[in-house]
């Protein structure tokens, strides 16, 4: 993704210091490479075929070793918790969605609120990025208004930028109750599903009511590039499920073609809200390109570790069933590469996985393969790129401001190491 500074790798600090476990030298070739994935943004990137261009910009930048490390002295290194930085604001947020989904009609009602219960609204992780985002990019605002006090500017943007928080769950959530229907779950979050509990038809329509209120709350922002952008989304998590659905032989093999649905299905959301966090502060281009490209490698790195768990993690500890994706005919990462380390198990992946003794046998060759261990590498290789991003925000000396990039960066550690 190419834009005016270029996406640069900065010298590393101790702002960036728990990065872990594989330099980029030291991966195979192709980790080396990196996906540029279709987006609304650049609409002179044409994708034919879902072929994906690898163009990353490579080239360091030099002399800003100094800046990064007078970011990073600024703060003390003491022990960081991104998710208690905006504990207070998660609550608020959580309460409000409560509200905001409760409809006249009681089964509805009860649908659409499932899975913002208390104890069953998950991680929180969305909103957690696009809240730390929203201080990490703080800057003075040059444009205020007359008769109009800062403090007053920043809280009603705190405010705006709360609320994609807010639809950004909203839709996450609706994706989740869309989901469960077309892969027919029976478990969420540890709990039955809602499909599985009131049927498809009313999860179905719990979704659909989601949205609908993520909508509402969009055009109170009015903002028409921020629309733009969410309603792009939405479209990507339909499109990326289309893919999933209606590959060819060939499409179901190919990493290409996997890490673009990737980012269709789980990437495309966390990045456009971080760009939209920016937009509506009055950032610069490339500091909204910054915000895209972490909350971009930070979703990919995301759902590969997904990926990863899938098969190494338990039912319990996921909330689901594992081996979930394999069992569903979904390939995902572990077994792309496993392919390329053993081309007879393209047979078996063609063949499908509705027979348990293939499952079986694809699991007997991933254990062979490094699958799994090249999954993870490339997690990290995106979770690197999303600290990159960081790095290469203004240079600012605000405690709280440089506070919150610590946890950003923090979090591109922790997903890589979650163990569920």
């Amino acid at each position: 993704m190419l834009f005016s500074r270029g996406l640069y790798r900065i010298a590393r600090t101790s702002l960036n210091r728990s990065r872990l476990l594989y330099p980029l030298q030291s991966q195979s070739p192709e980790l080396l490479q990196s996906f540029q994935f279709r987006s609304p943004i650049g609409s002179s990137q044409k994708v034919s075929g879902f072929r994906v261009i690898y163009s990353w910009v490579s080239s360091a930048l030099a002399n800003v070793g100094q800046q990064v490390q007078r970011q990073s002295n600024s703060v003390a290194e003491e022990p960081l918790d991104p998710f208690s930085l905006v504990a207070d604001e998660l609550s608020i947020l959580a309460n409000r969605l409560r509200s905001m989904v409760v409809a006249e009609v009681p089964k509805l009602a009860s649908a659409a609120e499932y899975f913002f219960k208390l104890g069953v609204e998950g991680k929180r992780f969305r909103p957690t990025v696009l809240l730390l985002m929203a201080t990490a990019i703080d800057a003075p605002i040059s444009r205020t208004p007359p008769d109009t006090s800062l403090d007053t500017l920043s809280t009603e943007l705190r405010l705006r930028q709360q609320t994609i928080a807010e639809i950004t769950k909203m839709i996450h959530v609706a994706s989740l109750l869309h989901d469960d229907v077309l892969d027919d779950a029976e478990t969420r979050r540890g709990i039955g599903s809602l499909n599985f509990v009131m049927g498809n038809k009313l999860a179905v329509l719990a979704g659909d009511f989601l949205l609908s209120r993520a909508c509402v709350a969009l055009a109170s922002l009015k903002n028409t590039e921020v629309v733009s952008l969410l309603a792009t989304v939405v479209e990507h998590l339909v499109t990326g499920e289309t893919m999933q659905m209606t590959t060819t032989s060939d499409q179901r093999c190919s990493m290409e073609y996997y890490m673009q649905k990737t980012y269709y299905m789980t990437a495309s959301l966390i990045s456009n809200s971080c760009k939209a966090i920016a937009l509506l502060a009055g950032q610069t281009s490339e500091v909204a390109m910054l915000a895209y490209e972490y909350g971009k490698n930070l979703g990919l790195a995301f759902q590969l570790i997904d990926d990863v768990l899938d098969f190494t993690g338990t039912s319990a500890s996921l909330g689901k069933g594992s081996l979930s994706d394999i069992r569903h005919g979904i390939v995902t990462a572990p077994i792309l590469f496993a392919i390329e380390e053993f081309p007879e198990l393209r047979a078996v992946v063609d063949e499908g996985f509705e027979n348990p003794y293939n499952v079986d046998l694809a699991l007997h060759y991933l254990g062979k393969s490094r699958g799994i261990q090249r999954t993870r590498e490339l997690a990290i290789k995106h979770a690197n790129l999303a600290s990159d991003a960081i790095d290469s925000l203004p240079v600012t000396d605000d405690e709280h401001v440089l506070r919150s990039r610590r946890a950003l960066v923090e979090l591109t550690q922790r997903v890589i190491t979650r163990r569920k």
